[in-house]
């Protein structure tokens, strides 16, 4: 049998419109907003001012602290200003604006077709250059990837897990990369493997990329101690508890790092990214994009530099003229923006546009106790009881039923009869009680 996690998950319609379609050049924006902030932790500072000439590549903003990422000029140009813009947020946050003049990339960016295999950095330097590339985990949560590779003491990695499964409806974006790219993202695990001292790797895909799956297979026995492990489909399985407990069968504990069951689990675009930092000394400037929905007569996955305005991507695709709404990510994970001119960012694996009819909230009613929340949730969580504490402010309440440990998957709101909006409130409740825990800590 095919493996998968043990606890809760669903199986939303997949919806897939974009697979198997080849990764398209996106257009070169006519001016690349580029925000401070794309990773979790300190916004990175600049190290441009306007009127700086630049050329693809540069760095323009240097980390903020360790938990932090450096920032590269996507287009050569000239910095317009620096100034704040709108994010996926909602909220303005500072960005770095710059015209585009033409595409002449930074001296010693390697951007021929040739694949280089071979590499003979020290560990150390491998994660240096990771760090100076500015990478950060692509699959959307954005953690810095160097911060992952240094384990906190106590701590050792046993395998390091690549996440190549890309359960969540509609997005393609990790399925057409592997297609095009797969020997790049092996040797971009080899280089993780090397850079955490590990003999073993695993990179998870669902069984419904079957290409996928026998390209990687293949291509895999040329690289030892790399794995390809099938699995069945089941949302959220690229979670990374779910996903360690899929293949290693071990749960990482509430309140614990993955790495506490000697996992590291990087994403496939994250891998690929590796290997161009290391091997090709190109930075995170560009990423695959699946732009997809009803709201578009023409889905794709597209090559995009970062800054891109959504708007753009949406307009190739054929954007209908009255969307409904648009998704940054995908449907269960995603974040509605509220805008089409916000820019890619690296963390961006997709953009959704949906028809106005899906996108209107179906009226919530009375719970029924019917406990299909209890039974989908992925973290064995009682997810109407955390709405219930959030309602009532039962904060205490909240904690010691283990709000913090909510992933935020979604399944909870997909599988009510009653369209309660559970996963709305447990945000609510999340964030109260992680904030009560800092302040304990202050």
């Amino acid at each position: 049998m095919q493996k998968t996690f043990r606890i809760g998950g669903i199986h939303p319609p997949a919806n897939k419109w974009s697979a198997g379609k080849p990764i398209v050049k996106a257009d070169i924006p006519a001016q690349a907003i580029v925000p401070l902030a794309q990773h979790i932790g300190a916004p990175a500072q600049p190290v441009v001012k306007k009127g700086d000439k630049l050329k693809a590549g540069a760095l323009i903003a240097k980390a903020g602290g360790f938990v932090s990422a450096n920032i590269h000029a996507p287009v050569s140009g000239s910095v317009l200003k620096i100034d704040e813009a709108l994010d996926a947020s909602g909220y303005k946050r500072p960005a770095i604006f710059i015209d585009t003049e033409g595409d002449e990339w930074d001296e010693g960016i390697d951007l021929s077709p040739e694949i280089r295999r071979d590499c003979s950095l020290a560990p150390q330097e491998i994660i240096a250059a990771i760090n100076r590339a500015g990478i950060a985990g692509m699959g959307g949560a954005t953690f810095p990837t160097h911060v992952k590779l240094t384990p906190p003491p106590g701590h050792t990695a046993e395998i390091v897990i690549i996440n190549a499964v890309e359960c969540e409806p509609f997005l393609t974006s990790d399925h057409a990369l592997m297609l095009a790219h797969g020997e790049e993202m092996l040797i971009g695990t080899s280089l993780l493997m090397r850079a955490l001292g590990v003999g073993k790797a695993a990179i998870g895909i669902e069984s419904n990329k079957p290409d996928a799956i026998a390209l990687l297979t293949r291509m895999a026995a040329a690289f030892e101690g790399i794995s390809v492990v099938p699995l069945k489909v089941r949302y959220p399985q690229g979670g990374e508890k779910q996903l360690i407990d899929a293949i290693v069968r071990r749960q990482v504990k509430s309140g614990a790092l993955p790495i506490s069951a000697g996992a590291v689990v990087q994403n496939a675009g994250t891998a690929f990214a590796v290997y161009e930092a290391v091997q090709k000394n190109k930075p995170l400037v560009e990423r695959i994009v699946t732009v997809t929905g009803r709201g578009v007569s023409a889905p794709a996955n597209y090559l995009a530099r970062i800054g891109t305005p959504l708007r753009q991507l949406m307009e190739a695709s054929g954007l209908t003229a009255n969307p409904g709404k648009i998704i940054s990510g995908g449907p269960m994970m995603g974040k509605a923006v509220a805008s089409a001119d916000i820019p890619v960012t690296k963390g961006c694996s997709g953009i959704l546009v949906l028809s106005p009819d899906e996108s209107r909230r179906k009226p919530m009613r009375n719970c029924i106790r019917c406990a299909k929340c209890v039974d989908a949730c992925p973290m064995g969580l009682n997810p109407t009881l955390l709405m219930n504490a959030a309602e009532f402010a039962a904060w205490d309440t909240a904690e010691t039923n283990y709000a913090a440990d909510c992933i935020e998957c979604g399944s909870c709101n997909y599988v009510c009869p009653s369209n309660r909006p559970l996963l709305d409130h447990i945000r609510i409740a999340k964030g109260k009680v992680m904030e009560i825990a800092r302040s304990r800590k202050s």
